[in-house]
């Protein structure tokens, strides 16, 4: 016998007779009837009615003392006569109590057997006012338990699970659950697999990973393929790498597999979590034990990697997939153009896009020519972006909100907010409704072109329309709020932004943290840092450079070079600002040697180094009688660049009156036949007048006078005065 499963809502609350404090142990005691049951003979059915006549109406009175005894009548009729229906049609005014229904259940299993006891707990549960009293799943599981129909108690278990779970109080169920078995009750997979589902679907990774530990490790119940699955999917949609891995490993030492379902989810989670390289290994090892990828795999697989930006894998994927005789589709088309497309390689997209549009299979949908069109935006081909648009209208498709809010986007970037207002009109003529992702183009637009006003009358509109801010409308009003140097404005859109439900990226905690630095709140900007690190963010370049020039403008060159450590840690390669800023530091901090070291490995890494970079630590070494090591320094940047830095180094130690440093790079240009521009001679011999080297004034401006400035000096004349 299978019980029905009723359909219900869950607005409803528990009844009150439910709340009582009791243990497990006593809510099953309860029914007092529980343990006296006593067996039945089916072909005695004649004994089964109480008392007085059948009853043939699904319409009882409850005012009647003999209540109880014609609900029992009535479900033992319709049982005999198979007519389940008319029991789930019952009606009894007033309602039954939560103790008469009990009441009854005992009663029909006692007497009549299990078959019209289900009957009549299908009808009490599908009812809102029995649904979740508690002790009627107890007196029925009880009851079935006592009649060692254990299939049927499991049942019941299960319905209970399902509906207390609806009114939160899943944990409480489960502990019924696992009570049941000091009732006799021995719990199988398939209450622990219907436990999983119901916790999982709420979400609950505490109540997921309770059940699973009681059940399995202190009860023994053994987890099958469906158990594992449903964990998988479960910690997937979390986000919880670590927990899927150790699930998996679990499966492979118990010998079971996976489904591609289950692997469509896993390659899913390591994309979301820049993790899709883990992915191989997964499906190295399922394959070993017979699961085969199928097309939807692949694709997800394609996708996710072109999503990394690794477009040659994805295309390598793309040929093992064909290799197994799989055809791939449109999506597995669309994820290769939007891979190619992120790439910049939007002619190389177009040539796979005109492939699909000549098929006969398969024809771009409304997701491939959005793809098409965003490389084209990001190229400010808006012409071309617009033709497409028009080319997928003709083919019947409508461009939808994501299309046109990419349109929006590349015209904001190209400064052309005219077309953008005219397309968002547009859109919306269409009935096609704008979302945040569209406000949010034109409003950052705004702001970088300063055009403040407006942008906050674009927000207020889009908040008159009930949209509500997402993390990158926060990221762009923060960002705003650091430019004009108003952090404690940008402090509170944060906060307002976590207390919204939009977790803060990266990105967001990288602006606040250089605004911080920058106002020399370096500590605030350490809090920070350490908060994304706990919630299991990953600092990107610009964080650390941040955080390093935070604490060299500070003075406190040791903290910044810790950071450094940790930069180096993370594998996150530095680049010329965050050398600069520590060059810099170190110089300050008369620590020459350590700067001299990080300036050599900038340059063998092939980065070029800032003007000021290059000045301050030749500047440094001259102070310190070292001309010749700031030479040979400098002599390794290209001629141009070199020329440039002299220059300027000159003057800075003229303004100094260090004229026997500067006459050292004075002869420097000289030999290599550099002609001194004007700016530079007269620095010079003001600095010799100063010092009293009237001779060496003389020297240098009469070999200056017989050579002229090329072209080159010219141009690095007209920077360097803005440099000095």
């Amino acid at each position: 016998m299978v019980l029905r499963r009723p359909v219900f809502t869950a607005n409803h609350s528990p009844c009150v007779e439910d709340q009582e404090t009791l243990s497990p142990h006593n809510l099953l005691q309860a029914n007092p009837t529980a343990s006296s049951f006593i067996p039945f003979d089916p072909e005695e059915k004649e004994s089964r009615f109480v008392g007085r006549k059948v009853p043939t109406s699904c319409v009882l009175c409850n005012s009647s003392p003999q209540i109880i005894n014609d609900v029992f009548n009535f479900v033992c009729r319709c049982s005999d006569e198979g007519d389940d229906e008319r029991v789930c049609s019952l009606n009894v005014v007033p309602p039954l109590s939560n103790e008469q229904v009990v009441t009854v259940v005992s009663m029909l299993v006692e007497k009549a057997g299990p078959k019209p006891a289900s009957f009549f707990f299908n009808w009490a549960i599908g009812q809102e006012d029995y649904r979740t009293f508690l002790r009627l799943y107890l007196a029925m599981a009880g009851a079935l338990i006592y009649r060692r129909n254990f299939k049927m108690a499991q049942e019941v278990m299960r319905q209970m699970v399902e509906n207390l779970a609806v009114v939160g109080r899943l944990k409480e169920s489960i502990d019924m659950v696992l009570e049941m078995q000091n009732q006799g009750l021995h719990l199988d997979v398939h209450t622990l697999n219907c436990i999983l589902r119901v916790a999982s679907s709420l979400g609950s990774k505490d109540l997921v990973e309770y059940a699973f530990m009681e059940m399995v490790k202190r009860n023994g119940v053994s987890p099958n393929s469906c158990s594992f699955k449903t964990l998988v999917g479960f910690y997937c949609r979390m986000g919880s790498i670590g927990d899927v891995e150790r699930m998996l490993k679990m499966m492979v030492e118990t010998g079971l597999c996976i489904d591609n379902v289950a692997l469509t989810a896993i390659i899913s989670a390591y994309s979301a979590r820049g993790c899709i390289g883990r992915v191989h290994g997964i499906i190295e090892t399922m394959g070993k034990m017979g699961l085969s990828m199928n097309l939807i795999n692949y694709t997800t697989l394609i996708n996710g990697l072109c999503r990394r930006g690794s477009v040659k894998q994805a295309f390598e994927a793309l040929e093992e997939m064909v290799g197994k005789g799989l055809k791939p589709n449109v999506y597995t088309h669309t994820a290769l153009i939007n891979g190619l497309c992120k790439k910049g390689w939007t002619e190389r997209a177009f040539r796979l896009f005109l492939k699909l549009v000549r098929s006969d299979h398969y024809k771009p949908n409304v997701h491939t020519y959005s793809s098409m069109i965003s490389g084209y935006c990001k190229e400010g081909k808006m012409g071309r972006a617009e033709m497409l648009v028009t080319r997928m209208q003709e083919q019947g498709l409508i461009p939808n909100t994501v299309t046109y809010s990419t349109l929006i986007d590349g015209h904001c970037k190209d400064g052309n907010f005219t077309r953008a207002n005219e397309l968002l009109e547009e859109m919306v003529g269409k009935g096609c409704i704008p979302n945040i992702t569209t406000y949010n183009s034109i409003i950052d637009g705004l702001f970088k072109k300063g055009r403040v006003q407006e942008a906050h009358a674009l927000i207020d509109s889009a908040l008159a329309q009930g949209l509500k801010f997402d993390r990158y409308t926060y990221t762009i009003l923060i960002t705003e709020s650091c430019k004009r140097d108003n952090v404690d404005q940008a402090l509170h859109l944060f906060k307002q932004m976590t207390a919204a439900g939009c977790e803060p990226d990266m990105h967001t905690y990288t602006t606040l943290i250089a605004a911080f630095c920058k106002q020399g709140k370096v500590r605030d900007g350490e809090r920070l840092f350490d908060k994304a690190l706990k919630i299991g963010l990953v600092p990107s370049k610009q964080t650390y450079t941040s955080m390093i020039c935070g604490h060299c403008k500070e003075g406190n060159v040791d903290a910044a070079l810790e950071v450094l450590v940790k930069m180096r840690d993370n594998g996150c390669m530095l680049d010329s600002i965050t050398y600069g800023a520590l060059i810099s530091g170190l110089c300050k901090d008369s620590r020459l040697d350590k700067a001299h070291i990080l300036y050599e490995e900038m340059l063998n890494r092939g980065l070029s180094p800032c003007e000021v970079t290059s000045v301050t630590i030749a500047y440094e070494l001259c102070m310190k009688e070292n001309s010749d090591i700031a030479s040979s320094l400098l002599n390794k940047l290209d001629k141009k660049l070199w020329i440039k830095i002299v220059f300027i180094l000159i003057r800075k130690l003229c303004s100094q009156n260090k004229v026997d440093l500067a006459s050292h790079f004075v002869y420097k240009l000289l030999d290599k036949d550099v002609a001194l521009d004007s700016i530079t001679v007269a620095a010079f011999t003001n600095a010799c007048y100063n010092c009293n080297k009237y001779s060496l004034a003389a020297e240098v401006s009469a070999i200056s006078s017989k050579r002229k400035h090329g072209p080159l000096e010219d141009v690095l004349v007209k920077d360097d005065l803005v440099a000095v």
